[in-house]
């Protein structure tokens, strides 16, 4: 069997808060499933959930750097701001891959954001 990424979840303090960022940001739905507070993700192109988190996040960062591809850094930056997150990078140009910005959720989580050169999403499948 490959190894492959199957599963991703996010954590965070005010879980409703989070849920009304993901639904205005990326359009995704969130079912209920398993224990208070646990929701699995419709909708994001991998198996997802967001959850409470179990305990404050440590000073620092740590833990994967999860990417989005998106059609555009300018609108998904605006949408990012308008519900709440925030944008904490420049861009950054990849050559032949694509631009990329980092940013926060409501819940201080980092989302690298990526528009991708056409090529290139073609290549992973995209």
């Amino acid at each position: 069997m490959p190894n492959k990424l199957a599963h991703f979840a996010i954590e965070a303090d005010d879980v409703d808060r989070a849920k009304t960022f993901y639904e205005s940001v990326f359009g995704w739905t969130f079912n209920a499933w398993g224990p208070p507070n646990f929701y699995q993700i419709q909708g994001a192109g991998l198996h997802g959930a967001l959850q409470q988190r179990r305990e404050p996040m440590p000073e620092g960062r740590k833990g994967m750097d999860l990417t989005f591809a998106v059609e555009s850094l300018e609108t998904i930056g605006e949408l990012v701001v308008r519900n709440g997150g925030s944008i904490v990078s420049d861009v950054f140009v990849i050559p032949s891959v694509g631009r990329l910005v980092e940013a926060l959720d409501t819940e201080g989580n980092l989302l690298l954001m990526m528009q991708y050169e056409p090529e290139h999403l073609a290549a992973m499948g995209l």
